[in-house]
């Protein structure tokens, strides 16, 4: 039997993209997993029937919602906050309600998760975030909005890192380049550009974020807390 079998996991968005391959390697490495959805039904769904997780309706943009279901959920051992929005476009362009939104679900929702999360689970827990390689570059017009969200992620997991550190529990954001998601297609209009910044020039797939969360999770990861780990075929280089 695995190491990982007895453990259990909440993934915080995980009915599509990175979020469904997260959830799907999770279990595929004997973890009893729990993710969250918020519009995608069917996926979820789907993605439950797959894999034998547990899918819950929860949107994590509303800080009640995502505290009464890590309430609810037994003690856990991992923490995967996946869940985010993307709103591009001129500043003076962008509805600022639509912006407000992006940081609740990209921002405060990793940082209540984590908190909330960290009050049950025992030593040695994992908590991890996806957060964007846009977070340390943003080479083009209408991003800034976006970056903000992911800049603060860096900071907030060194200093939660800090924070649970004595209780041995990790705090990491992983931070992917392009992935070819149904947010961000291989194929979409802003593929070329993309890969023009790149060392390789594809996008990268989901289940490549996801084996970096396995290791994450892992016992031989169990010195890496506060890093900020990119995943983006050298986009930042």
């Amino acid at each position: 039997m695995s190491a990982q079998a007895a453990k259990s996991a909440l993934v915080v968005g995980g009915s599509r993209g990175i979020g469904a391959a997260i959830v799907r390697r999770l279990v595929s490495d004997g973890l009893h997993v729990t993710f969250t959805y918020a519009g995608s039904a069917e996926a979820a769904t789907a993605v439950a029937s797959q894999t034998g997780a547990l899918a819950v309706l929860s949107d994590a943009s509303q800080r009640e919602s995502l505290r009464r279901l890590i309430d609810a959920t037994p003690p856990l051992d991992i923490l995967v906050v996946n869940a985010g929005a993307l709103v591009m476009g001129h500043p003076h362009d962008l509805d600022p309600v639509a912006v407000d939104h992006m940081i609740d679900l990209n921002v405060r929702a990793p940082y209540h998760a984590a908190v909330d999360s960290a009050r049950k689970m025992p030593d040695g827990g994992r908590i991890i975030v996806i957060g964007s390689v846009n977070g340390d570059r943003m080479p083009f017009a209408g991003g800034a909005a976006y970056a903000l969200t992911k800049s603060a992620l860096q900071g907030m997991v060194r200093g939660l890192a800090r924070d649970f550190g004595e209780r041995d529990i990790t705090v990491n954001v992983i931070q992917p380049g392009p992935i070819d998601t149904d947010m961000n297609p291989a194929d979409g209009p802003m593929a070329e550009l993309m890969h023009s910044f790149m060392a390789i020039k594809r996008h990268g797939k989901p289940e490549e974020i996801a084996s970096l969360v396995a290791y994450l999770t892992g016992e031989e990861a169990g010195f890496i807390t506060g890093a900020l780990l990119t995943i983006d075929g050298g986009f930042g280089a």
